[in-house]
């Protein structure tokens, strides 16, 4: 029983493995890890230096004590700083792949689609344009034969 098992959880495996969306996951995984170290580069490189300019660098010094004593181990302290630089360099990272990869790819797919549908409308044109020249030379077939048998009779 256990070897009819095995050969079909194996080919149920492989199934699954192989199914399309599976490998696009791997791919977008792979791009996704390479592109992290792209849009890191351009915040650490060049957002970061002009943030600095503005304030500081290292948001993580800022902090607020909830307890009086708050030396060393003593006290509460809230790292409202770590917090907001973790925000900043979320929002940051989000405006340079909206910037550098959103915006342009989906005006790319617009002009892709607008083209596609240009073909499309002038395949139709096309279309009508043969549609209506056979209804001419129909109507005038139907006409030459009216025609023919009235001047018979």
């Amino acid at each position: 029983m256990s070897d009819k098992k095995d050969p079909s959880v194996w080919q149920g495996f492989k199934a699954f493995l192989m199914r399309g969306n599976v490998v696009d996951l791997a791919v977008a995984v792979v791009v996704g890890a390479a592109f992290t170290n792209i849009v890191n580069a351009v915040v650490k490189g060049v957002i970061s230096p002009v943030v600095g300019a503005i304030g500081t660098k290292n948001l993580d010094h800022y902090d607020s004590c909830l307890s009086a004593p708050c030396e060393g181990d003593q006290g509460i302290r809230i790292m409202w700083g770590s917090v907001l630089g973790a925000a900043l360099q979320f929002l940051i990272t989000a405006a340079v792949v909206y910037f550098l990869m959103v915006l342009p790819m989906a005006k790319f797919l617009a002009r892709q689609e607008a083209r596609r549908k240009a073909r499309e409308g002038a395949e139709e044109a096309v279309e009508v344009t043969e549609l209506e020249v056979l209804k001419e030379i129909r109507d005038e077939l139907v006409a030459a034969r009216r025609n023919s048998e009235y001047g018979e009779r």
